[in-house]
């Protein structure tokens, strides 16, 4: 998914990651309107001026459930990457993703379409004609300094779903409960879907090197004692190795995404759809979008061409009139 704000703000994180006093740290989201007079809305909750990594996620959008007919579902024309990956999970709905290595494939719930842009891509992102309803998330992952300039590619994987204690899980990224992909990373890193019942406790074994973060999609959770509302993000520190989640008796089912990652201690600059390390950097990945594909002057260029989407590529927004720098 692209980061469709005309005026995106510029941002500068990473380093070390501060422990807080509180066992956990409650993130809001904030709504995003994905553009036109029928914008579909997401609520963004990475990254944030209080929060900006956990561990390489670097972007959370969560949408839906958005009743198409309203909303008009999604259409995102080509749109460039640099440096990171889209990671693309669906509780319902279906999705049509194009890009320009050549794949053409649907995102379902339950499966997970991961891209590596590395050094520069394009992808279009559209909802079916047949789906009524959206409702998913979409994260991006900083790539490590190190792998950001590899060969953009694409992968689809179904995890093995496993189970902990009376949770579903299904983990897209790395592994765990019995769970997994063989999804390609560049650092360490999980990602998961957990459906617990109501009335559930469980105990979530966990990686003491990780930070990690817990998404409330439905239910009534709490996090290590800590309630922890719809569509809010729960931040763990690292120096845990189990993490304690609740879901209230009487009401319904709980659907939480975990993220979790060792703490990637690289700066990185993040500016509409590109990461790079330096504004210039990302002045540069900008110009080549705009005169390669938005002025035509090379189509084949470092972002390539999205074959098969009618319509044309989303220009870039203008950049500052000052050098990107640290906010928050």
């Amino acid at each position: 998914m692209s980061n469709l704000e005309r005026d995106p703000a510029e941002l500068v994180a990473g380093g070390k990651t501060v422990a807080v006093d509180r066992p956990v740290e409650i993130l809001e989201s904030r709504e995003v309107p994905l553009g036109g007079p029928r914008a579909m809305t997401v609520r963004r909750t990475l990254p944030q001026r209080r929060r900006s990594l956990i561990g390489g996620w670097c972007f959370l959008d969560h949408y839906g459930p958005d009743d198409v007919s309203v909303s008009g579902g999604m259409r995102v024309p080509p749109h460039p990457h640099t440096g990171l990956q889209t990671v693309s999970w669906l509780f319902e709905g279906e999705i049509d993703h194009r890009d320009s290595v050549g794949s053409h494939a649907l995102v379902r719930p339950g499966e997970l379409n991961l891209m590596t842009a590395g050094r520069g891509i394009s992808h279009s992102e559209v909802s079916t004609e047949t789906t009524t309803a959206l409702h998913g998330v979409q994260l991006w992952v900083a790539l490590p300094a190190a792998s950001r300039d590899v060969a953009p590619f694409f992968e689809h994987h179904v995890p093995v779903v496993g189970r902990l204690g009376e949770a579903e899980v299904r983990t897209f990224v790395g592994s765990l409960a019995g769970s997994g992909t063989a999804a390609a990373v560049f650092s360490p890193l999980v990602g998961a879907q957990l459906v617990v019942p109501a009335g559930a406790h469980i105990v979530v074994p966990v990686d003491p090197g990780f930070e990690h973060g817990i998404l409330v999609d439905r239910g009534e959770v709490s996090v290590e004692g800590v309630p922890v509302p719809v569509a809010h993000l729960a931040y763990l520190c690292p120096g845990r190795s189990t993490i304690e989640v609740e879901v209230a008796a009487g009401g319904s089912e709980a659907t939480l995404i975990l993220l979790g990652g060792e703490p990637l201690g690289e700066e990185i600059v993040m500016w509409w759809n590109f990461i790079g390390r330096s504004h210039d950097e990302v002045v540069a990945a900008r110009d080549d979008w705009q005169r390669e594909v938005i002025g035509g002057a090379d189509p084949g260029g470092r972002f390539g061409e999205v074959a098969g989407f009618d319509g044309s590529p989303l220009p870039a927004p203008e950049l500052p009139t000052v050098r990107l720098k640290p906010r928050g």
